[in-house]
């Protein structure tokens, strides 16, 4: 999909499901990996995550581009906006939007790199960073950790 059938696509939901028009412009962004897509205030333009393009993920993408629908209409109105805003919540269920982007293997994992071990209880402990053996004892039984 590129970004012609994306525009006419949330125009279309736009009308069907907020009675609205969408007057701003739809931006396909290739760099995000967490969130599904994003509503921006300051021009009122929408980017949508290319990863959820592909067609098996079109159930989500309607979704998402309904939260992001949701953004946009309540801005523009002048009313709550944000996800805590009672508003929000109600146009959401409403209109049927998802409330977060589903995970679909594209999140960074990190790798372990340090790997603890109390010298008192034998407890094990990772950690992605290097602590402070000095400084940090074990949390059974507080005694003195050593790397592995």
């Amino acid at each position: 999909m590129n970004e012609k059938e994306l525009q006419k696509l949330v125009e279309e939901i736009s009308l069907q499901c907020f009675g609205r028009p969408f007057l701003h412009q739809v931006k396909i962004n290739r760099r995000m990996t967490t969130t599904g897509g994003r509503y921006h205030l300051s021009d009122h333009h929408l980017e949508i995550n290319a990863h959820f393009l592909v067609s098996q993920y079109r159930a989500e993408l309607i979704g998402i581009i309904k939260h992001e629908l949701c953004h946009y209409h309540l801005h523009l109105l002048g009313l709550g906006s944000n996800h805590r805003d009672p508003e929000f919540k109600f146009l959401l269920a409403k209109v049927g939007g998802s409330l977060y982007a589903p995970d679909i293997g594209l999140r960074r994992k990190q790798k372990v790199n340090y790997i603890y071990v109390c010298q008192d209880c034998g407890s094990k402990y990772q950690r992605v960073r290097r602590i402070n053996l000095r400084r940090y004892r074990c949390g059974k039984c507080g005694g003195q950790l050593c790397l592995q």
